[in-house]
């Protein structure tokens, strides 16, 4: 019998990209797709091309080639401020904060509130981004501190509210738990999870197997610019996914894992 159950239609589809920087082939023929409340893991060496993808949906790269849809329909992307009207937001492993702003200034940093006479608006910013804050984070308090005074937790929920704050659908998360203790860790890892349950879609590019397992439905492993494998997460081990990035193959005697970690 066949199945006319028809797929839903991913909020975000890449389909055959490419980037080339002259004779470098940075991305070569790699599809993904990400549906709404999927968390989605992007992993490889450095230089595989992990970044390089995620950087042409954030728009900060053009492809060479290829075609990119947002609820079915074809897109150019040709800036960030492209990317960002689509519900496409990036939080990038330096979080791209400037240290001597605090939280709020630093949440509509670009993306300024003015009032009607065309001002800062000081006041409306702060009560915002302190609502923000504490729906994300309810021990967040050093509103007004410099953010180069803030923990890397504190720091990255900063960039996670300025996201969410301008109606991110799409998130691009890069590295979000690197360089944190095991409580911060667990903060982020946490309010990933609430994201994905409010429907956010999530690219998440980390190196680390335990965000990897513990995050994510599915699992894109590029290697030389090539999408080597695409899988369940449930259908794959962490050796597995190891040997997809090191030789760009499965192991021998691979067979899916079934609900195996």
């Amino acid at each position: 019998m066949i199945d006319t159950v028809a797929r839903p239609t991913p909020m975000v589809e890449m389909s055959r990209i490419y980037k080339h920087f002259g004779g470098l082939h940075a991305v070569e023929d790699v599809s993904v797709d990400l549906y709404p409340g999927e968390v989605v893991g992007v992993l490889g060496h450095n230089g595989a091309g992990k970044s390089c993808l995620m950087q042409i949906l954030s728009g900060a790269l053009a492809a060479s080639d290829g075609q990119i849809f947002v609820n079915g329909e074809e897109i150019t992307l040709t800036s960030p401020q492209d990317a960002r009207k689509y519900g496409i937001e990036t939080i990038y492993q330096t979080l791209a904060l400037a240290n001597h702003l605090d939280a709020a200034a630093n949440l509509f940093l670009g993306r300024e509130l003015k009032t009607r006479f065309g001002n800062l608006d000081d006041a409306r910013m702060f009560a915002e981004a302190k609502a923000a804050l504490r729906q994300l984070n309810p021990n967040f308090t050093n509103l007004k501190d410099p953010v180069s005074c803030l923990s890397g937790g504190q720091r990255q929920v900063i960039a996670i509210a300025r996201a969410i704050y301008f109606q991110a659908k799409v998130l691009i998360m890069d590295e979000p738990t690197a360089a944190l203790g095991p409580s911060e860790t667990a903060m982020v890892s946490n309010l990933t999870l609430r994201l994905k349950d409010e429907g956010i879609g999530i690219f998440l590019i980390s190196h680390d197997m335990h965000d990897v397992f513990d995050l994510c439905d599915r699992v894109v492993v590029m290697n030389k610019g090539r999408n080597v494998g695409s899988f369940r997460i449930e259908d794959v081990n962490k050796d597995d996914v190891l040997s997809l990035i090191i030789k760009g193959t499965l192991p021998d005697d691979w067979t899916p894992r079934g609900t195996t970690k």
